[in-house]
């Protein structure tokens, strides 16, 4: 229930449902109090047209970005972790695995892999299956413990085949496939690196989901060293909005790209004090 809700409530707090849900009581006031209407409405305009801005959401997401950029060539470590959140099921009509919008995830674990940055990669991520569409025919055979059930292969077995077709070994790949949200991934890390005497490690994430993934790692007593990728705002982004009069007029209207970006750096920071308050970070 705590997984449903968390992935719910939020929703409310984002640009997009916030003003979904300030349209809805200026239509409910306006059946008994329809001189108030302009004010919620006029609240749900301001919340996508700043939420939509170039500017302001290029400085939200910096702000995440920015923090763990590394300052020299990244040292050697005992395992690569590489979370999940970056790969598409193969559903029909795909035909294996697809890499999503932060497939970099995957690529850069791989390249730091070929470097030669440490001898094992553990991809980690489970796969969240609301209802019944899990039993469905779409779904893949997966084994375990010698006992075949038809179930969908956690996100560690798409990402640890995608490695596979990247260069790096089944044997180097240590899958973690049963975490559903960051804290997990932590704990059954740590499982792993207990087990097999492992200490330090390079953590692989996207840029902005960064400094929430270094303070749960930590908790857990994990010595990490942060390798972001997945970068969304670099210092050509933070730049060209102001390059020009056509450049900041263009970026100074409603972009919906920008209302999902800025969705991802809320979702951040609503996860960093979440997990604060359940004491996760």
């Amino acid at each position: 229930m705590f997984l449903f809700l968390s992935k719910l409530l939020p929703l409310f707090l984002y640009p997009l449902g916030l003003a979904c849900v300030l349209l809805v009581v200026a239509l409910v006031m306006s059946w008994r109090h329809p001189r108030w209407v302009p004010i919620p409405v006029a609240l749900a305009l301001i919340v996508l047209l700043v939420s939509s801005n170039t500017w302001v959401t290029n400085s939200l997401i910096r702000s995440l970005e920015w923090q763990y950029i590394p300052n020299s060539e990244l040292p050697e470590a005992d395992a690569i972790v590489i979370l999940g959140g970056a790969t598409k099921p193969p559903f029909p009509p795909r035909p294996t695995p697809e890499v999503d919008e932060a497939g970099d995830r995957v690529l850069y674990g791989a390249q730091l892999y070929r470097e030669g940055k440490a001898p094992w990669v553990i991809p980690a991520g489970g796969r969240i299956v609301w209802g019944s569409s899990s039993n469905n025919s779409s779904q893949r055979l997966s084994s375990e413990s010698g006992q075949s059930s038809q179930r969908l292969a956690p996100e560690s077995e798409d990402m640890a085949q995608i490695l596979e077709d990247l260069g790096v070994p089944r044997a180097a790949i240590i899958q973690e496939s049963r975490s559903l949200n960051t804290h997990q991934n932590a704990v059954n890390v740590r499982k792993i690196l207990d087990q097999r005497d492992l200490r330090k490690v390079l953590l692989v994430t996207s840029a902005i989901h960064m400094p929430r993934s270094v303070l749960v790692f930590r908790r857990q007593g994990i010595d990490v060293i942060p390798a972001p990728t997945d970068f969304l705002v670099s210092q050509h982004e933070l730049d060209e909005p102001s390059s020009s009069t056509q450049a900041a007029l263009l970026h100074s209207l409603p972009n919906a790209e920008q209302l999902s970006r800025i969705t991802r750096a809320i979702k951040e920071y609503i996860g960093i004090v979440a997990y604060r308050i359940r004491g996760w970070v």
